[in-house]
C-alpha cells in the first residue's frame, strides 16, 4: 500500500488474523475453564486485557499454584514490549489524552507491524486491522468458556500445548535478529528451567523474562 490507509483497509489487513486468534481465544476459555475459573472471568480478561501473551502468562503461573503478584508480574514483563511500540506509534495519535490513551489500546503484534511505514505509523490502519482480531479474540474466548469441558479435556486435545506454543511463535522471529538474542533467549530458558524445581510456580517466568530485559539493557 503506497498512499495512506483507511480504516476499512486496516480492517481488510486484519481479517486474515480472526480465524487463528478466535481458535487461540477458544483454547484460552477451554483452559481456564477446566482451572475452576468462573464463566464471566475469561470473558471479562480478555475485553479488558485483550493481550494473548499477557493472559496466557498469567493463566500458566496461576495454573500452576503461582501467586496473584506472581501472574501480574509475569504478564507485566512479557508485555513490556509495548513500551518501545507504543512510543513508535505515539506520534501518529490524535485528539487529546484521553482518546490518545483509548487508541493506544489497539497496539498490537500484527496491526503495528502492519502500519509500519518505515518507522512511521498508519494510525488508521492500525486501528482498522486491530478490530477484527479484537472480535476474534473475544469471541473465541467466549465460546471456549461456555463450551468449557464438552470440548473435551485441553490436556488430552493438545490445548494446554497452545501456552508454550503461543511463546515459541512470539520468539522465533526475534531469534533470527542476532547472535544475541539467540544468547538471551537460551540463557533465559536455561534460568527458568533451573529454577523450577527450585522455586514456587511463576518465578522461573519472572527471572526469565528480567533476564531478557538485561540482555536489552546490555545492547
Amino acid at each position: 500500500m503506497s498512499g495512506p490507509g483507511t480504516f476499512r483497509d486496516g480492517i481488510r489487513a486484519g481479517l486474515p488474523f480472526f480465524l487463528p486468534t478466535a481458535a487461540i481465544g477458544i483454547s484460552f476459555g477451554v483452559v481456564t475453564r477446566s482451572l475452576g475459573w468462573d464463566l464471566g472471568a475469561p470473558i471479562v480478561m480478555s475485553a479488558i486485557v485483550y493481550s494473548g501473551s499477557a493472559q496466557f502468562a498469567a493463566t500458566s503461573v496461576l495454573g500452576d499454584g503461582g501467586t496473584v503478584f506472581s501472574a501480574v508480574l509475569a504478564a507485566a514483563l512479557v508485555n513490556a514490549r509495548f513500551l518501545p511500540m507504543g512510543m513508535a506509534f505515539a506520534p501518529a495519535l490524535e485528539g487529546g489524552p484521553v482518546r490518545r490513551a483509548a487508541e493506544g489500546q489497539a497496539v498490537v503484534d500484527a496491526s503495528w507491524a502492519l502500519a509500519n511505514r518505515g518507522g512511521r505509523f498508519d494510525r488508521k490502519l492500525l486501528l482498522g486491522a486491530t478490530l477484527p482480531q479484537y472480535v476474534g479474540w473475544f469471541v473465541g474466548t467466549v465460546i471456549g468458556a461456555v463450551a468449557g469441558s464438552s470440548i473435551g479435556d485441553p490436556a488430552e486435545l493438545g490445548l494446554d500445548a497452545m501456552f508454550p506454543a503461543f511463546f515459541l511463535a512470539l520468539l522465533v522471529p526475534e531469534l533470527r535478529a542476532s547472535e544475541r538474542a539467540l544468547g538471551v533467549a537460551a540463557a533465559g530458558g536455561l534460568l527458568a528451567l533451573a529454577l523450577t524445581p527450585l522455586t514456587s510456580p511463576g518465578i522461573p517466568i519472572v527471572a526469565a523474562s528480567l533476564a531478557s530485559l538485561y540482555g536489552v539493557r546490555r545492547r
